[in-house]
């Protein structure tokens, strides 16, 4: 069928209604207005956060909603400048306001009203997709599978960038999912020496067969302030990032950080964290948010696929047609079915 016959057609969405619910539904495919783009959606990578929605754990979150904000799409209509029908794309899915004092200084990641797809607004599990035009990023000539592991690499680009990574300086990363290996990866990059730290010895062995890690910690087994203190020459790291959004974690990380160091949380958990001020202050630390990427960060994450500097096949673990996301979505949140990337293909 032709574009112009599409728009005569439902469409297929996913709509996950409660925690642990979700259901198929079929909806009119959207008619393209003066700003936005029409996308027809190729894949859809499965992230912490559709995972936490679908539980019940995710922040700023209600219900029901259309999951997926890790897309690979096809240009169906466009006004978007240097963009045309047909066109392979993934899109930065923070709609910022543009207006605020964030968006005017240059961080529309963290715009005072962004609205994430898939969080606040509905996002890519349907057949088509309703953009901003301004969100569009260019393909560059990369498979779905790249384009769809593009925003989930940029977050751990930015927060390397944001933490001012140095090249040889010790880096603790705290969780080692998805979020967690993407920003091990650009660290390596930046020419830091890497240490992971986790529970789950697959994926620490994960990220040191994969040499995305030179170190790894389970703090299930290991002392880790004594392991760290031997890794860094009893310097402890100068920069420890959590990935993993669990409040226990962060809670306890103040202590293997170097005096003078930075502490950046990635992850996101619901209730406040609690920091000795004492500890904190005494090595005048810095404590930073990092919060979604920009389109700086989006388009490193593509020169560094193309550059073949990050292997896609790293990560995507699982694969699933779009009509079966339904039955199979929940046992990605089990551990032992080692689950790094879920991807939707929707055809």
């Amino acid at each position: 069928m032709t574009y112009i016959r599409a728009y005569l057609y439902m469409m297929r969405t996913l709509v996950c209604e409660t925690p642990f619910r979700f259901e198929y539904a079929d909806a009119k495919i959207p008619v393209r207005t003066e700003g936005k783009t029409l996308l027809k959606i190729k894949s859809i990578g499965i992230c912490g956060t559709d995972l936490h929605a679908f539980e019940g754990t995710q922040p700023f979150f209600n219900y029901p909603r259309i999951l997926g904000h890790e897309l690979a799409a096809e240009i169906v209509e466009t006004d978007a400048a240097g963009f045309v029908s047909g066109e392979t794309v993934t899109l930065i899915p923070y709609f910022n306001c543009g207006t605020c004092i964030a968006c005017r200084n240059g961080k529309p990641n963290c715009c005072a009203s962004v609205t994430v797809c898939g969080v606040h607004s509905d996002g890519g599990m349907q057949e088509y997709f309703l953009v901003p035009s301004y969100s569009l990023v260019h393909g560059q000539g990369l498979g779905l599978d790249e384009l769809a592991l593009t925003e989930p690499l940029a977050i751990g680009a930015h927060g390397i960038r944001r933490a001012d990574t140095k090249a040889g300086e010790f880096v603790l990363i705290i969780g080692a999912g998805p979020i967690g290996i993407a920003t091990m990866e650009f660290a390596k990059i930046a020419g830091a020496k890497v240490i992971a730290m986790d529970i789950n010895e697959k994926r620490l062995a994960f990220c040191k067969e994969k040499e995305i890690a030179e170190y790894t910690i389970n703090p299930a087994n290991d002392d880790v302030a004594e392991k760290l203190k031997i890794i860094t020459n009893g310097d402890m790291p100068t920069l420890v990032i959590d990935a993993t959004g669990n409040r226990k974690a962060i809670n306890s990380a103040l202590p293997y950080l170097a005096h003078g160091g930075r502490f950046v949380l990635i992850g996101l958990q619901r209730e406040e964290i609690v920091l000795s001020h004492p500890e904190f202050h005494k090595r005048e630390a810095t404590l930073m948010s990092s919060r979604n990427a920009t389109r700086q960060d989006f388009e490193f994450v593509v020169r560094c696929l193309k550059e073949k500097r990050i292997n896609p096949s790293n990560y995507i673990t699982h694969r699933v047609k779009f009509a079966e996301v339904k039955d199979e979505f929940a046992s990605w949140l089990k551990p032992e079915n080692g689950v790094i990337k879920a991807m939707v293909e929707m055809e």
